[in-house]
This record gives structure tokens, C-alpha cells and sequence, in this order.
């Protein structure tokens, strides 16, 4: 038998919290036939944003990809939230990773890679998938990262 996600999350010391709440006038996931979507997710760990401002600016690389990670791990609390089981996941199959950027940084899909390489560690297989990385200029609450993710699930 495959190793079930909770357990490869437990080897990697993830602990998936509670889906967090709307901030706004919308709800936190859709599904429709098969497929999830998640809204966007910001990169909090116990409650509070890990990193704000611009990268290149306020933020380094390696702190944005850390925050793409947090943003991957609370998609993943949507998902489970909505299914009520990861192993209903089939497949994540597209990730819209937004980057805070100054004028002058161009490493976003460096910052993607951190909840990229983060899905694949968490679901294997499952977790591999399509990906746009893009630079904004800023997002709700100063946040550095914001992730939605699109899952084909049972």
C-alpha cells in the first residue's frame, strides 16, 4: 500500500491547521462535479502573516518561497476542509502563485517553487501540476505570496 498523505505530511513535521475563514464576500473553496477550487490563500502560520511587503524589496527569495510553502499548506487546509480526507485529492492540477514584486525582482516562479516542491513532497505524485507564477504589485494585507489552487478530487 501507497504512504497516505497524513503520514508523508507527519515526516515533513506539517501539521495542517484549521481552514481559515473568509475574510470578505466569498466562500473559501467551490466545487463543482470533480473538481475544487480554492480562493486564494495567504501564507499564515498560527494565525499571522509570515512575511509582508514587496519582494526584492522587503521580502528575499528565500523568505518567499518559505511563504509560498505556509500558502501551499493552507490550500491544503481548504482541501480538507471541503472533502473532509486528503486522500480524496487525485490530483492538484493548476497553482496561480502571486508574488509581491518590486519593479526590479524576477525571481517569482522561484518563490512558486516553495509550494511546489512542497505539494509534491506532501501528495507525491498527485501533487505535481501546472503552474502560472506571477508579479503583482501588492496584496490584501501587505501580504508577500498569495496561492489558489484548482484539484481534480473524488
Amino acid at each position: 500500500m501507497s504512504e497516505t498523505i497524513e503520514k508523508r505530511l507527519s515526516d515533513l513535521g506539517v501539521t495542517i491547521p484549521v481552514a481559515a475563514a473568509p475574510a470578505a464576500n466569498y466562500v473559501p473553496y467551490c466545487r463543482t462535479g470533480n473538481m475544487l477550487f480554492t480562493a486564494g490563500q495567504l501564507p499564515l502560520k498560527d494565525g499571522k502573516l509570515q512575511a509582508s511587503g514587496l519582494l526584492g524589496r522587503d521580502v528575499d527569495t528565500a523568505a518567499g518561497k518559505e511563504d509560498a510553502k505556509y500558502c501551499a499548506i493552507n490550500i491544503l487546509a481548504q482541501a480538507k476542509a471541503a472533502l473532509g480526507d486528503l486522500e480524496k485529492i487525485r490530483r492538484v492540477v493548476k497553482i496561480t502563485v502571486f508574488v509581491a514584486s518590486a519593479p526590479d525582482f524576477f525571481e517569482q516562479h522561484l518563490v512558486a517553487n516553495g509550494a511546489s516542491d512542497f505539494l509534491v513532497a506532501a501528495l507525491g505524485e498527485r501533487g505535481k501540476h501546472a503552474r502560472s507564477a506571477v508579479g503583482t504589485a501588492s496584496l490584501p494585507l501587505n501580504a508577500a505570496v498569495e496561492i489558489e489552487a484548482i484539484f481534480e478530487v473524488e
